[in-house]
């Protein structure tokens, strides 16, 4: 396992990426836009990350800036309740997309609470997560990895990996996903994010339309299932 970890953190410190909201269609948008510039909050029923329930109803909005396939953006999310049952997270990410289908670049995940920049060799309020993806078709799979420890300030003692796979059909997507670290309840690598997922437009005018999405998501690990849905504005 250790040379395996050691491959993986090699590669992707000469390759770091972070998941990037970019594609074709969206690049092509904002060229007619004339600006590189892109805004927007999805309300969702509860926060799910990666097979994990981190909160209840919440806000996600993003802020970015992507031109020529390279992104650099912000995305949060701000629960909606009493503060000691919510979770405020708030992450920078850049990366940049290959025209044949390869992602990389970097997260940093700050969570709110933790000064912004506190960073020792004792604690830090930062995670930094390289990750890759490639997609082909309807096919897609993703490498991530934590390179620091955080001393829990963040949530990670380091070296994270999180690995997934899905493929769209079109009108709906599947994906199965494995990970350690602070993506299971004992640290130990093991399935923990099985599910299927859809979206369609709600036509509310005839030039208005609400994009909402579904999810419905099974973590074995943690022997959770989470039944989650959008609306994007």
């Amino acid at each position: 396992m250790k040379n395996f970890r050691t491959l993986i953190l090699v590669v992707f410190i000469t390759a770091v990426f972070a998941p990037i909201t970019l594609n074709a269609q969206e690049e092509a948008a904002k060229e007619e836009k004339g600006s590189p510039f892109s805004v927007g909050v999805d309300l969702v029923s509860s926060y799910v990350w990666r097979g994990s329930k981190y909160g209840g109803p919440s806000l996600q909005p993003y802020v970015e800036f992507g031109i020529a396939g390279f992104a650099i953006g912000a995305w949060g999310s701000f629960g909606i309740g009493p503060p000691d049952e919510t979770v405020n997270e708030a992450d920078l990410y850049l990366g940049y997309i290959f025209d044949f289908g390869l992602s990389i670049g970097l997260t940093d995940y700050y969570y709110q609470g933790n000064p912004f920049f506190e960073y020792s060799d004792t604690i830090s309020s930062h995670a930094f997560e390289s990750n890759l993806t490639y997609e082909i078709g309807g096919f897609s799979i993703a490498a991530n990895f934590i390179f620091n420890d955080t001393h829990a300030g963040a949530g990670s003692s380091g070296d994270d990996i999180y690995f997934e796979a899905g493929y769209s059909f079109g009108n709906f997507n599947i994906f199965l996903g494995a990970g350690d670290g602070w993506h299971t309840t004992d640290g130990e690598f093991n399935i923990c994010n099985i599910g299927i997922g859809t979206s369609k437009e709600i036509k509310i005018t005839e030039n208005f339309s609400l994009p909402v999405s579904g999810q419905v998501v099974l973590n074995p690990e943690a022997e959770e299932f989470n039944l989650v849905v959008g609306i994007s504005f």
